[in-house]
């Protein structure tokens, strides 16, 4: 099985040049059921990430273009009535899919983004006083454009927190540009990626990274950092348990893509930043002077002992 995983980043590094480590991060939230906001600046191939995802796991794939009319509903689905028998059917949204992409969620009134809330935490929508459960795989992938702010709305907190990873891809190297130049000159490369691991499949893996390993030290690591977040006077808002819960199923899947059946210290480091960076809200002094989530993470991650 983990020979398939790592096929699965060969094949998105061959549509997307240059960015193996952003690409081993996504096929970790994936493994590890959680979804990522990918938040970058326009043309650096998010959507296109999504697709070649889709396509190595022959997945349902929707795409939902968020903007300021969008209603819930429209995500979700709606009852319609039927005249024929006189009574109200529920017409199920795109969100009744494997892999959704909610490209340019911040368009979208807080009010649209929240129907979004249920599906990410539970995996089901409720409608009309009916719970409906959504298949396995499911994996929500989000676009934020991080630099244009007209008509877009900010995420509230509990979106993020929602997020089981914040990813960027940036841009390319010169190397990986020209090469993604010569590999487009007759046709996107994205369109002839075939299956490389079954929807089944990825559930079964899901299921056996649940069984990794993680030692009571490393649970023990793990609340240190979260509570340094919430005590650092820099913070406003520091990781919730929710980001902890998400710290460690991230380790474990990064655990088991490389073949341990136990999670180690270097596999929370690693995943820190994509995992924390998001949920931390500096507080308004320490964004005007300049610093960003990502630096206060690092540090507080060089200041807490790793267990032995």
């Amino acid at each position: 099985m983990q020979k398939q995983l790592l096929r699965v980043c060969e094949v998105l590094e061959k549509v997307i040049k240059g960015k193996s480590d952003v690409l081993e991060q996504l096929v970790i939230a994936l493994i590890s059921e959680g979804s990522v906001l990918l938040r970058d600046v326009p043309g650096v191939g998010k959507t296109t990430l999504a697709k070649t995802l889709a396509g190595c796991l022959s997945a349902q794939f929707r795409r939902i273009q968020f903007t300021p009319d969008l209603l819930p509903t429209d995500i979700i689905g709606s009852s319609i009535y039927n005249a024929k028998d006189g009574e109200l059917r529920f017409r199920k949204g795109p969100v009744f899919t494997n892999i959704l992409l909610a490209d340019e969620i911040n368009r979208a009134s807080p009010r649209t983004q929240s129907a979004l809330l249920e599906v990410m935490s539970e995996q089901q929508v409720s409608a009309d006083g009916v719970t409906y459960v959504l298949e396995s795989p499911f994996i929500v992938l989000a676009t934020e454009n991080p630099i244009e702010y007209q008509g877009t709305y900010e995420l509230p907190e509990a979106q993020l927190d929602r997020f089981a990873m914040q990813l960027s891809l940036g841009y390319p190297d010169n190397e990986a540009e020209i090469q993604l130049f010569k590999d487009r000159l007759h046709g996107d490369p994205a369109e002839r990626v075939s299956e490389v691991l079954s929807c089944e499949e990825l559930v079964e893996i899901q299921k056996k990274v649940k069984m990794v390993t993680v030692d009571e030290s490393l649970l023990q690591y793990v609340l240190r950092v979260i509570g340094a977040t919430r005590k650092d006077a820099r913070i406003s808002l520091g990781a919730s348990p929710r980001g902890g819960l998400l710290w460690i199923r991230a380790a474990q899947a990064s655990a088991f893509l490389y073949e341990r059946d136990f999670v180690t210290v270097d596999d929370l480091k690693k995943l820190a930043i994509p995992v924390l960076a998001h949920r931390v809200i500096l507080e308004k002094q320490s964004q005007y002077s300049g610093l960003n989530s990502v630096a206060v993470i690092t540090e507080i991650l060089h200041k807490i002992a790793v267990p032995r």
